[in-house]
């Protein structure tokens, strides 16, 4: 028998949200500070630029974890690579490549605690059943589900639009029963979400952050011509066109996107962007 003390009974880590065997965690504040760094805890604080972590309780149950995401785990938990052999080490190598994901997601199956490294990123809980046929992710914002959940790499509807467009040719989609832990730069309260009938949705750059499966997503001219589209500043767009729903972030800030108005960050794009697109080509 396992006994965790100062987690669940500590006033400053409060659980703000659970699904599943999935239990979301947050400092409210961080006590580990010194003199240097006291105004800079206090001020994210204030921004609600918190520490969250995630505390899987298993039951008999198994997870899959993005790889290096445990911080310790407890009672008769094993825990197994995921990868079998030679040839299935390659192509879940192939799979992270494209997809910006681990070559290798651990399973965790048992009795007893798993929990998650901390991260300042948004901890977002999704029923992948309530997708449809599946929910297809932007690069980098699995952490771990449930691993009865089936994975799958999904490809762009035509592959020139992912040149075009600076993106990947592939993503990770979810589907069947269970719950999806993504990590996200974006709060699920600020995420929009659209949901389409048999219509289609523009978007300028990679905001969009997950969408349904049976979504078509293409990269397109914003006008017909190609002069239109350089004249009116907006270049090309994602589109999304058929019956499901999209998840969006509101700011450029929240998304893999680098432009001028956005906080600096390290260029990212969707599988690499051009380099990646054509290095998956090549791989593909």
């Amino acid at each position: 028998m396992i006994q965790v003390n100062n987690l669940k009974n500590n006033q400053n880590i409060v659980k703000i949200a659970e699904a599943g065997c999935f239990e979301v965690y947050e400092h409210q504040k961080d006590l580990s500070v010194n003199a240097a760094s006291a105004s800079t805890a206090y001020f994210m604080n204030k921004m609600n630029y918190k520490k969250r972590q995630v505390l899987c309780n298993l039951a008999g149950n198994s997870v899959k974890v993005q790889a290096g995401a445990m911080q310790w785990m407890a009672g008769n938990v094993t825990m197994d690579s995921g990868v079998k052999g030679a040839r299935d080490f390659l192509g879940k190598a192939l799979k992270g490549l494209v997809t910006g994901e681990s070559t290798a997601k651990p399973i965790y199956q048992g009795n007893g605690y798993v929990m998650f490294e901390p991260t300042y990123k948004y901890i977002i809980l999704e029923d992948i059943s309530s997708w449809g046929s599946g929910m297809v992710l932007d690069d980098g914002l699995f952490l771990a589900c449930d691993s009865s959940l089936k994975e799958e790499v999904v490809s762009r509807s035509n592959a020139s639009s992912a040149l075009l467009g600076g993106e990947g040719l592939f993503n990770l989609s979810l589907s069947g029963q269970g719950i999806a832990v993504l990590e996200s730069a974006v709060p699920r309260e600020e995420l929009i979400e659209i949901v389409l009938d048999n219509d289609e949705v523009k978007i300028d750059g990679n905001m969009a952050v997950a969408w349904s499966k049976e979504l078509q997503f293409t990269v397109e001219k914003s006008e017909k011509s190609f002069l239109g589209s350089m004249v009116s500043g907006e270049g090309v767009v994602n589109v999304y066109r058929g019956s499901g729903r999209i998840l969006m972030a509101p700011v450029t800030s929240g998304t893999l996107m680098k432009q001028g108005n956005s906080p600096s960050e390290p260029a990212k794009t969707s599988s690499d962007g051009i380099v990646g697109s054509v290095v998956s080509s090549l791989l593909g």
